[in-house]
């Protein structure tokens, strides 16, 4: 069986996951923008990590040409080597899509191997 049809975009995200790779000690940030399309604007009203062990993040709405748009900052808090995985749920106050999810990877590496330049 095959359906078809029209795919909307509900939300735009930049980058579309969070990864954070560097090495021990050093402080690892990026930053999500988080844009509804026109057609089907909405809030932030919650927002729960996975896990939440190893990352801190927080979440700030902006305005941008008359839209509402929101920012998404995730910080690495693991302080030794290894790779972790996460999700950040954002509850919104939309009927058609009450949960929008972001990844998180994060690899960090020991600061004994870094490369002396």
């Amino acid at each position: 069986m095959t359906v078809a049809g029209k795919i909307e975009r509900f939300v735009t995200l930049v980058p579309k996951r969070v990864t954070l790779r560097g090495y021990e000690g050093n402080q690892l940030v990026t930053t999500v923008k988080i844009i509804p399309e026109e057609k089907y604007p909405f809030k932030i009203v919650g927002s729960e990590a996975l896990f939440g062990n190893n990352i801190g993040y927080k979440i700030e709405e902006t305005k941008s040409a008359k839209k509402t748009e929101y920012l998404l900052t995730v910080e690495n808090l693991k302080k030794d080597k290894g790779r972790y995985y996460d999700t950040i749920s954002l509850k919104t106050d939309s009927k058609i899509r009450p949960l929008i999810k972001v990844r998180v990877n994060g690899h960090i590496l020991d600061k004994e191997k870094k490369k002396n330049n």
